[in-house]
């Protein structure tokens, strides 16, 4: 049987492929070998990302270039890199950019900044002519329905290694999309519009296959954790995490044990998302797994497996896209504004992201959840101080997805201590009016809050998809 590799742990497979005009080679022969030796640093430079580089070689012509086109092809590439060593033809790289069946970037590396131009001949300036062929390739591209996108600078350039690594970086998520298993559990939280989804469209817009659970499925697995699994959670529970006064041990038994729960489940139907909600009635079974959720959905999260409450499909995927980027990703909303210290408070109730909690996460216990059936845990934490973007994916009229964001920074300052996820954000401006942009973009009341600038890395994952990026100022 063959093994699934989990989407979020899958490096991306970035084919690479390398090419010059072949009636250089007679006239100037030691171009060829200087080019072989750029090419070879670019794969050596590219194999430092984390990524598997699929290396097609060096193209003289059509004819090898329709030979690489049918190796990148069959090795089932996530991005395609094409780099011009020097002048070529749009001929050799548009077979590569039609079969492949994955995004192409084009990158234009000269040797160095500059070149000599005292003591250079036509050889040595055809080292440098990379840029030359961008142009062409542009409206070759656009002509046969391939969209373009390019990185110039030179072979040690960082700021151009920089931006190349954000195309791969986009790609890894990609890959994460289409190749996902993402599960929703149990039923839509009542009068929640935003939220509902149509499974059809998440693989319709984002790939992937969606796992509708029940929360039997849960049940069942949970009945069969024993005294040693339960053990282990807790020692992991008190591990990661300060418990307050107010925890109760049983229901932190409960709760780590629907976490060994979760964890099987997991494994079981090779999730990598998971969305849930159950109301339930007068503490029976189901009821009291919605409830003990929280713990393991947290601790699901911190290991790359994004999991939230509220049936919030969508905002686990955003989430699973955050923390794909390296960074972080957790469940969050409006919660209140503070407009004497010029900041919008958000978070939730329930799960969160302890990978990027400012202090070590707290365990609180709450004798009823607000606007859910229920008592148990709950994780309290604060978002890491600094610059944040958040993400969303929102849904517009005719079906089509669309990533939304928005960067600002969290600072320091009093929050509730009511075992919520809270943190205070500073977009810069009133909170008012960013609160008015923010809900004009049609993002819906969940999202993910990821730390870092994460809008450059946004657009290329735009431009890999499709899908629209809304960018939210004021």
């Amino acid at each position: 049987m063959t093994v699934r590799t989990p989407a979020a742990a899958r490096t991306p497979r970035i084919g690479l492929v390398a090419g010059g005009l072949g009636a250089y080679w007679p006239q100037f022969p030691d171009l060829l070998p200087q080019l072989r030796r750029s090419a070879a640093r670019v794969t050596e430079r590219m194999r430092e990302f984390d990524a598997e580089v699929i290396d097609a070689g060096f193209i003289s012509d059509a004819q090898e270039g329709a030979e690489a086109a049918e190796t990148l092809r069959a090795a089932g590439c996530d991005l395609i890199v094409g780099f011009l060593t020097t002048y070529m033809t749009a001929s050799m790289l548009v077979p590569v950019a039609r079969r492949a069946d994955a995004p192409v970037l084009l990158i234009n590396l000269q040797p160095t900044p500059s070149m000599d131009h005292a003591s250079f001949d036509t050889g040595q300036w055809l080292a440098y002519c990379g840029a030359c062929p961008l142009p062409e390739m542009a409206n070759a591209f656009e002509r046969v329905g391939v969209p373009f996108r390019s990185v110039s600078g030179y072979l040690e350039d960082e700021r151009a290694w920089q931006r190349i690594g954000r195309w791969i970086r986009a790609a890894g998520v990609r890959s994460v999309l289409r190749n996902g298993r993402h599960g929703l559990m149990g039923h839509l939280y009542p009068g929640m519009y935003d939220v509902s989804t149509d499974l059809t469209m998440v693989t319709g817009n984002l790939g992937g296959h969606m796992e509708v659970l029940e929360f039997d499925d849960l049940r069942v697995r949970v009945e069969q954790v024993g005294d040693r699994e339960l053990d282990a959670k807790l020692d992991e529970t008190r591990a990661v995490f300060e418990l307050a006064d107010s925890v109760v041990e049983d229901d932190l038994r409960w709760a780590a044990r629907v976490a060994v729960g979760l964890d099987r489940l997991v494994a079981d139907f090779d999730l990598d998302s998971l969305a849930y909600y159950h109301r339930g009635l007068d503490a029976e079974v189901h009821e009291r797994l919605g409830a003990g959720m929280i713990l393991g959905s947290s601790l699901l999260t911190a290991r790359g497996v994004p999991a939230c409450g509220e049936y919030e499909l969508r905002t686990s995927l955003a989430m699973l896209i955050a923390d794909r980027l390296g960074a972080g990703g957790s469940f969050t909303e409006l919660q209140a504004l503070d407009f004497t210290s010029g900041v919008v408070e958000m978070g939730h109730d329930g799960p969160g992201h302890l990978a990027i909690s400012e202090h070590k996460p707290l365990l609180r216990g709450l004798g009823v959840y607000h606007g859910k059936r229920g008592w148990g845990v709950s994780v309290e934490f604060d978002v890491r101080h600094g610059p944040v973007t958040l993400v969303g994916l929102g849904q517009t009229r005719d079906g089509r997805y669309r990533l939304v964001a928005a960067e600002g920074e969290v600072v320091p300052g009093p929050l509730l201590e009511i075992g919520n996820t809270t943190s205070r954000v500073d977009f810069g401006c009133d909170p008012g009016e960013w609160t008015d942009a923010w809900s004009a973009s049609g993002v819906g009341h969940h999202w993910a809050l990821a730390t870092g600038g994460l809008l450059p890395e946004l657009r290329c994952l735009a431009g890999l998809t499709g899908l629209e990026l809304v960018e939210v100022t004021v």
